[in-house]
C-alpha cells in the first residue's frame, strides 16, 4: 500500500509575530518553524497503516529551502522517502499549491493520500479537497480514524456536536485529517540516523508545470486588535435576558 502525504511547515504556535514591511505577509527573519499540526496526525495515520498492512510511506512538501527540517522530521518518524516542490510558498494560494502537489502525486500512482484538514497558518481547509478534485479521485474530510477493508477504506468522520460519520470508499482515495485522531510519536534517536540517508527528491514548480494566476491574492494582513466593551442591558430581569441571547446569539454568534 502506497500512502503519500501532504506536510506543510508553518511557523510555531507560540511564536511572536510580526509584520513584515510590505505589509502583506509575517517577518520571517526570527521566525521558528514546525511540522503543521493536522499534518502531522496525518503523518502518524501513514505510519500506522503502513505498520498493520505494509506498504510505503512518501511526504510531499512545497517551499524554500528551510522546508527540508521539517521533511527530515517527517522521515526520521517513519516515512520511507519525500518529494521536495522547491518554491516560494507565499506566492500560491490553495489552488495553486494543489496543482503543485497534484502534479506531484499524480507520478506517484498512490493508493491514498493524506493531507491535514488545514494549515495553522492560513486555515484555508480547501488544499486537501481541491487535491482531491484534481486527481479525480472520491474523497472524505475530517478523519479521525482510518480502517483498510477488502474493498476499500473505512473512515470515522467528526460531525458538529459530538457526531461521527462512518464512510466507505473504494482506492484510490483522498483523505483530510483531524487533529486529535491517534497519539503523536516522537522520531527516534535511530530515526534521525535513517533519516539521512533516505531518498529527497527535488523539483521546482516549473518542472511540474506552472500553476495558473493566483485567484486569491493577500494584499493585506494585520494584528487583531484587543478591545473591551461594556453594554448595560436596561429593562426587567425577563427583558435583560431575552436581549442578552439575542446578542449572543446576532451578535457574538455563540448560541
Amino acid at each position: 500500500m502506497k500512502i503519500v502525504v501532504a506536510i506543510k511547515q508553518v511557523p510555531e504556535r507560540d511564536a511572536q509575530v510580526h509584520i513584515d514591511s510590505s505589509g502583506k505577509w509575517i517577518d520571517e527573519s526570527n521566525i521558528q518553524w514546525a511540522l503543521n499540526e493536522s499534518d502531522a496526525y496525518a503523518l502518524e495515520e501513514a505510519l500506522q497503516l503502513k505498520e498493520k498492512h505494509g506498504g510505503e510511506v512518501v511526504v510531499i512538501s512545497a517551499g524554500p529551502e528551510r522546508v527540508g527540517s521539517t521533511i527530515r522530521e517527517a522521515l526520521a518518524k517513519g516515512a520511507d522517502r519525500a518529494i521536495h516542490i522547491e518554491c516560494d510558498s507565499g506566492q500560491f494560494d490553495a489552488l495553486g499549491v494543489a496543482q503543485l502537489l497534484a502534479a506531484a502525486i499524480r507520478g506517484e500512482s498512490a493508493d491514498l493520500t493524506l493531507t491535514g484538514l488545514q494549515s495553522d497558518d492560513l486555515g484555508y481547509g480547501q488544499t486537501g479537497v481541491i487535491v482531491a478534485e484534481l486527481l479525480g479521485l472520491p474523497h472524505a474530510s475530517l478523519i479521525l480514524h482510518v480502517e483498510k477493508t477488502d474493498s476499500g477504506l473505512t473512515v470515522k468522520r467528526e460531525l458538529e456536536e459530538g457526531w461521527f460519520q462512518n464512510v466507505e470508499l473504494s482506492l484510490p482515495a483522498v483523505l483530510t485529517i483531524q487533529s486529535g485522531g491517534n497519539k503523536l510519536r516522537y522520531a527516534t534517536l535511530m530515526g534521525i540516523k535513517k533519516a539521512k540517508t533516505k531518498e529527497v527528491r527535488r523539483v521546482t514548480a516549473q518542472e511540474l508545470g506552472a500553476p495558473i494566476a493566483p485567484v486569491v491574492t493577500l494584499e493585506r494582513i494585520s494584528i487583531p486588535k484587543k478591545q473591551r466593551s461594556t453594554q448595560i442591558l436596561s429593562g426587567s430581569p425577563k427583558e435583560a435576558a431575552a436581549a442578552l441571547a439575542e446578542k449572543l446569539k446576532f451578535e457574538a454568534r455563540v448560541l
